[in-house]
């Protein structure tokens, strides 16, 4: 290779470097098995039980740090921005509406919340949609995905290297549509089928190796024509890329899908 060549393959390496650090880790996991083919016999995500939903704050603000008290708790909170524009919160996975009743009472009479709703499997769309072959259920996955878009991704409190960053929009998309997919992206990668590249269907989960190694971590929601929707950053807002960008086509890792046959 003659010395312009080198010095060209050089610059190359060295600008993918500096871009691969422009985004933060939200987990961690060893690259190793993201070009794998469907198994014969695909993973399915539980179905979310019954889910108390709170407040509806015209501020972003006021839900994250609601959201944060709940989370102090144990309770896994996630918010997300209803059809009217206000942002409400959710959290738990309780088997019955008694048990679920029974917490916001307390929780209520504690002072943390103040009005509550109780949402029953039944309401999500996994519970109606999942074994459509239609692709219902995905459908339902990539507007609620469209749905984040331009809002200011915040998780406050929370850490990079625990994995509650990006995947914690996954998450959130997930669960409200009444999948139980875990909030960090090392389990997220492990609850999942791998899926190639050219298989990815709307509704899948893409993981990207961003920190200049072979681990991953970074996460986002795929839509369908090689695009997908994830959070860049903390206080970043949530956008839609696509990964035939040369940026995230270096860093792929593989493709998850945790739908089975039907949705």
């Amino acid at each position: 290779m003659s010395m312009a060549g080198q010095g060209f393959f050089l610059a190359r390496w060295l600008l993918l470097v500096v871009v691969l650090g422009s985004i933060p880790g939200c987990g961690g996991l060893r690259q190793g098995d993201g070009a794998l083919p469907k198994p014969a016999s695909e993973k399915e995500l539980a179905l979310l039980g019954h889910t108390i939903q709170v407040g509806a704050f015209a501020k972003l603000d006021n839900a994250v740090r609601l959201m944060q008290k709940l989370d102090a708790l144990g309770l896994d909170a996630y918010y997300y921005r209803h059809a009217s524009g206000l942002y409400k919160v959710r959290f738990g996975n309780f088997s019955s509406r008694k048990e679920a009743e029974a917490r916001a009472v307390q929780l209520r009479k504690s002072g943390v919340i103040e009005a509550y709703y109780v949402v029953a499997p039944g309401e999500f769309a996994a519970a109606r949609f999942r074994h459509y072959q239609d692709g219902a259920l995905r459908k339902m996955l990539v507007s609620t995905a469209e749905g984040f878009i331009g809002i200011p991704y915040e998780w406050g409190g929370e850490s990079v290297e625990k994995g509650f960053d990006c995947s914690g929009l996954a998450m959130t998309i997930y669960k409200l549509n009444g999948l139980n997919l875990p909030r960090n992206s090392v389990a997220q990668f492990q609850a999942g089928s791998p899926v190639r590249r050219e298989d990815l269907a709307p509704g899948d989960l893409v993981f990207f190796a961003t920190n200049g190694n072979s681990e991953v971590s970074h996460v986002g929601i795929y839509t369908g024509n090689g695009s997908f929707i994830h959070a860049p950053k903390k206080g970043d807002a949530i956008r839609q890329s696509s990964l035939r960008n040369g940026y995230f086509d270096a860093c792929y890792v593989g493709g998850r899908t945790y739908l089975g046959k039907g949705g």
